[in-house]
Parts: C-alpha cells; sequence; structure tokens
C-alpha cells in the first residue's frame, strides 16, 4: 500500500495556498450531502481562517483538534451541525430525484437472479481439482498462497496435460451456452 504522505501534503497545499480541492464529478450531478461532523470542521477551518489568515495549515494536526474539540461537544452543541446535515441531506434527496445520469455512463445492469452461472475455465477446472491436494500437503496456506500455488503449478503444466481440463471446460461451456440459449 502507497504511503499517505503524498495524499496529506498535497492537502497540507491546498489549505496553505487557501484553494479548494476539486472532485471530479459527472456534469449536472447533485453535490454530495455533508455530516454534522464535516460541518463542524468547516466551521472550525473558516474561524481558523479568521483568526490566522495568513498561517499555513497541517492537514494532519488540524483533523486532530477538531476531533479532539468534536468529541467533548454536548448533543445540544452538536445540535446546530446535526441540523445543518439533515437540511443538507433534504436538499440532496431533492436533487437526486431531479438528477439523470449522463447516458453512456455506468449503469448498473439488472443480473437475473435465475440466469445459469458462466462456466469455468481450464484454470479454474484445474485449481478444483488440485486444491485440496495442495491443502493437504501444505495447510497452514492462506487462501492467497494457495491460489498464488496453483497458479505456478498451472503454468509450469506442459500443454499436453493441460488438454483433459480444457476439454471439460469446453464441455461445460457448450452445456452453458445450451441452458443459456433456451
Amino acid at each position: 500500500m502507497k504511503s499517505p504522505r503524498p495524499i496529506r501534503a498535497a492537502l497540507d497545499r491546498v489549505l496553505a495556498n487557501d484553494s479548494t480541492v476539486k472532485m471530479v464529478r459527472e456534469p449536472g450531478k447533485p453535490r454530495g450531502k455533508m455530516s454534522s461532523y464535516a460541518y463542524f470542521v468547516q466551521t472550525c477551518r473558516e474561524e481558523h481562517k479568521k483568526k490566522h489568515p495568513e498561517a499555513s495549515v497541517n492537514f494532519s494536526e488540524f483533523s486532530k483538534k477538531c476531533s479532539e474539540r468534536w468529541k467533548p461537544l454536548t448533543a445540544k452543541e452538536k445540535g446546530k451541525f446535526e441540523d445543518l446535515a439533515r437540511q443538507d441531506k433534504v436538499r440532496y434527496e431533492r436533487e437526486m430525484m431531479n438528477y439523470v445520469p449522463a447516458s453512456g455512463g455506468k449503469k448498473k445492469r439488472f443480473k437475473d437472479p435465475n440466469a445459469p452461472k458462466r462456466p469455468p475455465s481450464a484454470f479454474f477446472v484445474f485449481c478444483a481439482e488440485y486444491r485440496p491436494k495442495v491443502k493437504e500437503e501444505s495447510p497452514g496456506l492462506t487462501i492467497g498462497d494457495t491460489a498464488k500455488r496453483l497458479g505456478e503449478m498451472w503454468n509450469g503444466t506442459a500443454s499436453e496435460d493441460k488438454q483433459p481440463f480444457e476439454k471439460k471446460a469446453a464441455k461445460l461451456k457448450e452445456k452453458y451456452e445450451k441452458v443459456k440459449t433456451q
């Protein structure tokens, strides 16, 4: 995993330059709803800017201080921010009701729960046969390590030894195609 430092440094620069982070969003899509805590942090940032207009802000330190200030607030004190969040949620829901996604974008396709399952490839047929043997030989392997070992075994297998698995996969595919067209 990459270190979060470049992101933190970028956010420090953004806060220091008093510019805003531009999120890439589909044109016309409503801005997301804000939480009560997000409204609180926004208020903290505005207060900080008024007191220290020229100061650069270390994002992680600023976040920690905001969090420390948020935790001891009473329910009544948080209520103002929760009201803002509720109003923003209403705004968001209203805008989303009128929002029509642009065509050509990613659309979630409906999946028929009764549709036949796609057939496994030759490699997966191979894995189904050899996975118990690999687990028996090395019981402590994680799922990922088992998959790696099976991949190495498949890559090390000669093409003529792969034929039975490829034939079985082809038969399963034929059966799938037949069921799919009915």
